[in-house]
Order: structure tokens, then sequence, then C-alpha cells
């Protein structure tokens, strides 16, 4: 029998259920992992709450590392005993065995341990869509980052200033600002306190920044837009604060003729090439030390209630996982 997390209906935390069912078999084109970290991310909140909506009965969480335990008909590039790593899906990482496309998941390369890349795959290709693929940031320019000291923004900030930009972060308190700086933001912005959108505009002179990359939603939109130059670019890839919505879309035009994109990771991975590039993208810079993935909590498996308590509290810092 399998330990897993499930919900029946949506809400808060509590909705989530520990449970125990057969052991997942792999069908054609699969392949079961045993599980050895769970990734925590802001994205389960969502679909546990309904924002984005499951079908129910449903499990949770879409990032986990481990051993491959069996491989389905027609798998011939994986085999039992192979370390990999997964961050797409299906629904169901909060368990102790999960099956899993094979084209979904990756090997995970020697140095990268299965903690490393639970609590980094999902952020860490976040940050590799958007700042290398959506947005490619070059020496030299200067970007805005929300939430700099949360899982995805600390990844960022440390692969940025590898790139050789200047990060404006904004964060919540003086203990997140100081992990911030320590991770490479160059100039903090309290949000709880601070105008954004002045505070960018004394850093940088007047001149405003290119690119906005926001998680952070409905709370931080206007002042996301006002940070921006003539013609830059807004990137909305989360909504912690609640979803963007009711936008006239002439406030572009009013603003300077900017741009806005609202992407999802699963776009930018959907075919196998680009998943594994991306991949690699990622796997190099960490193995090279110049992103250093912080696992600042753990939680068993059967304490994800207090996981997302603490997540959406923002009581959590850095990467958190969950331990089967």
């Amino acid at each position: 029998m399998v330990k897993r997390i499930t919900i029946d209906q949506f809400g808060g935390p509590e909705v989530m259920k520990l449970t125990e069912g057969a052991e997942p078999h792999p069908g054609p084109g699969e392949i079961s992992i045993q599980h050895e970290a769970i990734g925590l991310n802001f994205i389960d909140t969502y679909h546990r709450s309904g924002l984005y909506p499951l079908p129910l009965p449903s499990g949770i969480g879409l990032e986990a590392a481990g051993t491959i335990v069996e491989v389905g008909d027609g798998v011939e590039a994986m085999k039992p005993g192979d370390r990999v790593g997964y961050c797409s899906g299906p629904i169901g990482a909060y368990s102790e065995v999960h099956a899993v496309k094979a084209d979904r998941a990756i090997p995970l390369p020697i140095g990268i341990s299965s903690d490393t890349a639970a609590a980094s795959m999902l952020k860490g290709l976040t940050v590799q869509y958007l700042i290398r693929q959506i947005y490619r940031v070059k020496a030299g320019e200067t970007v805005l980052f929300h939430a700099a000291a949360g899982g995805v923004g600390l990844i960022a900030c440390q692969w940025l200033k590898h790139l050789g930009a200047t990060v404006i972060g904004t964060v919540g308190s003086d203990k997140k600002a100081e992990m911030a700086v320590n991770a490479g933001c160059d100039h903090i912005i309290r949000y709880d306190r601070d105008d954004i959108a002045t505070r960018v505009r004394e850093i940088t002179d007047g001149g405003m920044v290119p690119v906005v990359f926001d998680g952070v939603g409905a709370s931080t939109w206007t002042a996301s837009l006002d940070s921006l130059r003539k013609r830059g670019l807004m990137v909305s890839f989360g909504n912690a604060s609640g979803p963007v919505t009711d936008v006239n879309l002439g406030i572009l035009a009013s603003k300077g003729s900017l741009f806005v994109t609202r992407p999802t990771l699963f776009d930018y991975t959907a075919e196998r090439a680009d998943l594994e590039a991306a991949a690699t993208d990622l796997f190099d810079v960490i193995g090279a030390g110049a992103v250093k993935i912080d696992i600042n909590a753990q939680y068993p498996l059967a304490n994800a209630v207090d996981a997302h308590r603490d997540l959406e509290a923002r009581k959590t810092t850095g990467s958190t996982i969950l331990r089967p």
C-alpha cells in the first residue's frame, strides 16, 4: 500500500487528507517512481483551493524526485534503478510512489541529489523560461523581480547576477531582505512600506526597467506597470496575492505602449527537446555553483496541511520539500 495526499473538495489546507491505496503500476510509456523528496510549490495551493480546478477526487502535487521502480511498455531510455525528477505532473506527486509519463521525467546528473531536484525543478525551470526564453536578460540590464526571497525569487536573483544583470527585488520583511541580498539582489524594495514604482524610478535615475517579473499578481499589478519604461515587458507568471482580473487593455497604451504576457512553464516545456534543454541549463548553473538551492524547511508528507498553511502565510523562504 502507498500513502498519498488526496482532496475530494476545494478549500483551505484542511481539505487535504492522508490516505492509503494500491501502488500504481505504469501504463504504456510511463514509469513509476519511488519518491525520495517532493517539491512544495505555490501552484499546489491553487489546485487545492480550486483557483486552478481539478477533477475531484484528486491527488495533489506536481514535483518530486526519486528512483524508478518499474517501467511500462515502450519505455526504452529508462530502467528501474535510474534516478529521475519531474515537475509537470500528472497531479499526484504528494505520494510515496507515483506513475508519470517517461517523457516528462529528467534523468538526474551525478551531483544533483533528489532533494535538490525536488526543491528546484519547478522553480528553477520557471526561472529558466522567464529569464532565458521570454526575456533573455543580458549583462548590464536592470530588472525588477517580485518576491525576491521566495523559492523562485532566490533562484532568479542568483541566476540574474550570474548573467551580469542588476537586480531590484521586492520583499516583505527585514529577514527576507537579507536573504535576497545574500542571493545577489542589488536593490531591495519593501512592498509593505515603499512605493514600488517611485523606488524603481529613484534606483534607475528615471530610466525605469525593461522587464518586470511578477509572480505576486493582483497586489503588484499596477506598480509593476508603473515601473516599466516605454515598450517594456510585464511578465505576470503567478497569483500569490490573487489573480489579475478586469484589465482594460487601454492601460497598456496609456503607460507607454507596454507588452504583457501571462505564461506557464508547461507551455514552454511541452516538447521533450525543450524540457531537456531547459533542465540542462538549470542543472548546469547549479552544478557550476552559480545557483545554490537552499532547502529551508522540510515536512513529513503526513504534515502537508501545515506546509500549505506556512506557505500561504509567507512563513517559508527558499525551497521546501515534503519527505515521503
